[in-house]
């Protein structure tokens, strides 16, 4: 019984190397193609990294970089508008984060902006900027700024310090000697001292005694004025009664007004007098002038009579008496 044979007949030369064409074909097509698609994720990947954006550089100074990170984010209001491309040591010892801002974004960097690095207690650092007047003058390409540190981690040790110094300071303060306890013991002793009789003297005086002395002086004190009040009641009685001093003054002062009336008239009179005898002396005056001319007159006439006589005498000598007297 014959039984066929299950192998296939020999494949042709001519079309085993067509096969193989065709596959050589489709991997360099498959290579192509991963090789496009590598090429057009990494293009992808720099345009989302923004190696095709155009951007001007910021660079900032800062004491130490400690969370800075190439690649991390500069945010204003929560957005990013930069990132970090470089960080590099300057020759005075600080570090210099060289910042790249998307053109677009820039504007919103002004020369007044303040740029800071901060450390969160939870997660990483944040490079932030402020600008509080947007009307300043744009920061310009290549900027030098400083970065202000925000670091809570490095306040904790201060906050722990403070904190302790405080509970000491309530520790002293709430001592069983302590200064607030002494003030406190006063202060209720005081407060008993107060409620007792006399006690506002006693806590001003500082014993008892200084206080019975202050109680005696004012008891007193008021009996004296009891007494002056009595003292005062008869001064105005004795000043200011029907009999007293005062009616005996208005009564002088009368007297003194009437007295002046008398003298004011006399004085009128004496003035009156006064005048006249002031006429009497002008006229007196005017008498006496005339009578110095009057006099003058007499004596020339006088010198010119003796001249005569004189001239009589020499020519003609006489024995008698040639003196003239006048009246």
């Amino acid at each position: 019984m014959a039984t066929s044979d299950p192998t296939p007949p020999p494949t042709p030369p001519q079309a085993a190397q067509a096969s193989v064409r065709n596959m050589e074909a489709k991997a360099v097509l498959l290579l192509a193609f991963m090789l496009a698609l590598l090429v057009g994720a990494a293009l992808y990947l720099l345009y989302a990294r923004g190696a095709f954006e155009q951007t001007q550089r910021l660079v900032l100074i800062t004491d130490d970089s400690q969370g800075a990170a190439v690649g991390m984010d500069l945010t204003f209001s929560g957005f990013p508008i930069g990132r970090v491309r470089r960080i590099e040591l300057a020759e005075d010892g600080k570090a210099r984060i060289l910042v790249d801002v998307a053109r677009e974004d820039a504007h919103w960097l002004r020369q007044s902006s303040v740029f800071t690095l901060e450390h969160g207690l939870v997660g990483g650092a944040r490079l932030r900027a402020f600008t509080g007047m947007l009307t300043d003058p744009p920061l310009e390409d290549g900027a030098v700024r400083p970065a202000l540190r925000g670091d809570v981690s490095e306040e904790i040790p201060l906050l722990v310090a403070s904190a302790r110094e405080v509970v000491m300071n309530l520790a002293a303060i709430t001592a069983q000697h302590a200064a607030l306890r002494t003030s406190l013991s006063s202060l209720q002793t005081t407060m008993e001292h107060l409620n007792s009789e006399r006690g506002a003297l006693r806590v001003l005086m500082g014993n008892e005694t200084d206080a019975r002395k202050i109680v005696t002086a004012l008891d007193r004190t008021n009996a004296l004025l009891a007494r002056l009040d009595g003292l005062t009641a008869r001064a105005d009685a004795q000043v200011f009664g029907p009999d007293g001093v005062m009616s005996d003054t208005q009564a002088t002062v009368r007297q003194l007004k009437a007295l002046l009336g008398e003298a004011r008239d006399s004085l009128q009179q004496v003035n009156a007098v006064l005048k006249e005898a002031q006429a009497i002396g002008a006229n007196t005056r005017e008498a006496t002038a005339d009578l110095g001319t009057l006099r003058a007159e007499a004596e020339n006439s006088l010198r010119k009579v003796q001249g005569l006589v004189d001239e009589i005498n020499r020519k003609w000598p006489f024995a008698r008496d040639t003196e003239l007297k006048l009246p």
